[in-house]
């Protein structure tokens, strides 16, 4: 598996310590309702690319998902980990 994520939290982790001037992702992290409405149209987008594009499609359209993702996470002060603690909660092995 890749170890690009931890890349990408460590990045956004980064813009929202330091923010830069033109950044997307600082456009982001200071408007929270923003990143929430961008998270909800890339869901929108996976079920339309999952339902009738390409597989190709679907991956471009789930990285967008993520990122947004992370970006609304930590717009919240929230983390990839407390989501994988959660998921781990739910685990029944």
């Amino acid at each position: 598996m890749s170890r690009f994520l931890p890349r990408l939290v460590d990045v956004i982790g980064d813009r929202k310590r330091n923010p830069k001037v033109g950044s997307y992702t600082n456009v982001l992290l200071d408007d929270p309702v923003r990143a929430a409405q961008k998270v909800g149209e890339e869901a929108n987008e996976v079920v339309v690319a999952a339902l009738a594009q390409s597989d190709e499609r679907l991956v471009a359209e789930m990285a967008d998902l993520v990122y947004h993702s992370l970006v609304l996470l930590a717009a919240h002060d929230l983390s990839w980990e407390d989501v994988e603690a959660e998921l781990e909660k739910r685990h029944r092995p």
